[in-house]
């Protein structure tokens, strides 16, 4: 079992940035990749941005060269740092985890951009 806690959520204006921490606990050995999806009412989550334990990073055509993904093993997290946020952005964002094939989540922190 893996657990994940967000934080960093908050509201800011077009054009600033946040970070978006996760911290993980649990068995945390067994994690293969993480990652940070987004989802607004109604709609179907998306994927933001995820990065495997070789490294390897990929990225939501929307966000790239705007958000980046990193991880601090020795702290147990993962960020998300967004840079030049758009109201667009603005979602209800979730940090995942991939273990052994079984997918966990957190229960999410809300980003709001104003215009």
């Amino acid at each position: 079992q893996v657990q994940l806690v967000e934080s960093g959520g908050g509201l800011v204006q077009a054009g600033g940035s946040l970070r978006l921490s996760c911290l993980a606990s649990g068995n945390i050995v067994s994690i293969n990749a993480v990652g940070w999806y987004r989802q607004n009412p109604g709609k179907p989550r998306e994927l933001v941005a995820v990065e495997t334990n070789e490294g390897s990073t990929n990225y939501a055509a929307p966000v790239k060269d705007r958000f980046t993904i990193s991880r601090d093993r020795a702290k147990n997290r993962v960020y998300l740092q967004m840079n030049s946020l758009k109201p667009e952005d603005t979602a209800v964002y979730y940090c995942n985890a991939l273990a052994y094939g079984v997918e966990y989540w957190g229960k999410g922190t809300l980003v709001t951009v104003s215009s």
